[in-house]
């Protein structure tokens, strides 16, 4: 008998179609679980980097006062000149230059003019000046305008409380910075660890500005701020975008409102939730100006936080919950404050 050898039958393997179903489903919760915690790192890292920066711009400031024995102004002012250039000053960032690993720039530059059309800063991003967490920090200013092209920054000097700076009299505000000033570490009555040196701030932020407020008096309250904001007669929505320029809105911060308030002005078409206020633009007309004040908010993108260098160059992370008070009083050099913990 001969045996017929019968071919065997292959089954085809696969997944089917529930199968497949229930492997991505497990997918997409496995990176549902992860992606948060890829996130966070990411931002804590960011933070870790902006902190870093903060400390860096503290270092600085310590080097240029062991070389120049004083704090540097925020901006230097004629006080015998009618008029003064609207750019014609520079800031806190560009006369640390040389204590920042910047000297080739610092001597590519003259501070003794404007800095709006020297082209060594010309589509030039300082990495250190611009927080990893904020968005908008690599957004350019003025791009076919004919002056230089800047980057905007995320770390404002401290102003003080709201008044910055009076013209007539050459007065300025109580913080660690204003316009002319000569400030010795000595002027720090309050303790150098209880005086905000530099903190967080959003470039880009809305503003109002050259409008008097309707009280010198600080304001007291969201409403009050809001009512001075509203006080401004030029809405712009440039602050903080000019990193050489010496005014409060561009390189500073005030305490007159915590950190990450919420203040609304609107341009007339769109409201803002986020908005500051400069009385007048320090030094814009010299002697014929107005007194300064101000409502320019430390803000940052790091949920709940700002973080912050102290005048004695330590850093920390300030919780937008802090009270009033205390923000205020950490504003001030010589206030008197008692404080406590924060």
């Amino acid at each position: 008998m001969i045996n017929t050898l019968h071919p065997k039958r292959f089954r085809k393997s696969g997944f089917t179609l529930i199968e497949l179903l229930v492997v991505i489903a497990i997918i997409a919760v496995l990176i549902a679980l992860l992606l948060p915690a890829v996130q966070q790192a990411r931002e804590a890292a960011r933070r870790t980097q902006c902190k870093n920066n903060l400390k860096q711009l503290g270092l600085a400031i310590h080097n240029y006062i062991d070389v120049a024995t004083v704090l540097p102004p925020s901006a230097c002012i004629n006080p015998v000149s009618a008029t003064t250039a609207g750019n014609g000053s520079w800031g806190v960032h560009g006369r640390i230059l040389p204590f920042l690993d910047q000297g080739n720039l610092y001597n590519s530059v003259d501070l003794t003019i404007g800095w709006d059309f020297q082209q060594a800063i010309n589509g030039l991003k300082i990495p250190g000046y611009a927080c990893p967490s904020d968005p908008r920090s690599d957004e350019a200013r003025d791009p076919g305008s004919g002056k230089v092209i800047l980057y905007p920054t995320s770390y404002g000097f401290s102003f003080g409380t709201w008044f910055v700076y009076d013209p007539t009299t050459g007065r300025g505000g109580d913080g660690a910075f204003y316009p002319n000033a000569r400030l010795r570490m000595a002027a720090f009555t309050d303790g150098t660890s209880n005086t905000l040196l530099a903190a967080e701030v959003k470039a880009w932020t809305p503003y109002m500005r050259n409008g008097g407020p309707a009280s010198t008096a600080v304001p007291a309250t969201v409403a009050d701020a809001e009512a001075a904001i509203a006080s401004g007669g030029q809405f712009k929505n440039t602050g903080h975008t000019e990193w050489p320029d010496g005014r409060v809105h561009h390189h500073g911060f005030t305490t007159t409102m915590p950190p990450n308030a919420k203040t609304f002005c609107t341009d007339g078409t769109s409201v803002f939730e986020e908005c500051d206020y400069n009385s007048w633009q320090e030094g814009k007309d010299g002697l014929s100006g107005s007194p300064s004040y101000a409502i320019i908010t430390s803000r940052s993108y790091h949920t709940g936080t700002v973080q912050a260098a102290l005048v004695d160059g330590s850093c920390r992370s300030i919780s937008e919950n802090i009270d009033l008070s205390v923000w205020r009083g950490l504003g001030t050099r010589s206030g008197g404050e008692v404080l406590g913990e924060y």
